[in-house]
């Protein structure tokens, strides 16, 4: 692993195999898209989805991978609007597979596909733009559940 691993101001759910890391300016929703992925494990609409971390999150490089953590200092914690702060299982490390901006500028209905990946460290990860007006939970379960016609 890359030694430091800066902090970042993002959450990330586990969801199978792989971490879907939610970045996007304050309010944006990141904690609700989190937690609607959470959800939608339960139910069974995903696989089998777990906090890795919320607010804060440290990224480090392992290999050709990007392995994301939560901040010691709110792991196991997830912001629900309404509720207050709440305690929740998480996995100690998740490896990067999706990345989901929030309030993106380049969010399109048909995106260009340099708009569908981004650079974390070097390493190229699979990413969603989402705009503003749209629901994020619907383009990233078909993401996680599709594949590309």
């Amino acid at each position: 692993m890359s030694d430091g691993g800066p902090s970042v101001h993002a959450s990330a759910v586990k969801v199978g195999q792989i971490a879907v890391l939610i970045r996007g300016p304050s309010g944006s929703g990141k904690s609700r898209l989190a937690f609607d992925l959470i959800m939608a494990g339960r139910s069974g609409l995903l696989e089998r989805a777990v906090l890795v971390g919320d607010d804060r999150v440290h990224l480090a490089t392992v290999g050709n991978e990007i392995e994301v953590r939560p901040a010691p200092p709110l792991a196991g914690l997830i912001e629900i609007r309404g509720l207050g702060i709440r305690r929740c299982d998480f996995v100690e490390h998740a490896t990067v597979g999706l990345v989901v901006d929030l309030d993106a500028q380049d969010a399109e209905r048909l995106p260009a596909a340099e708009s569908l990946k981004t650079s974390i460290f070097g390493v190229e990860i699979p990413r969603i733009p989402v705009s503003r007006d749209y629901s994020p939970l619907p383009l990233v379960v078909a993401a996680l559940t599709t594949t590309k016609s």
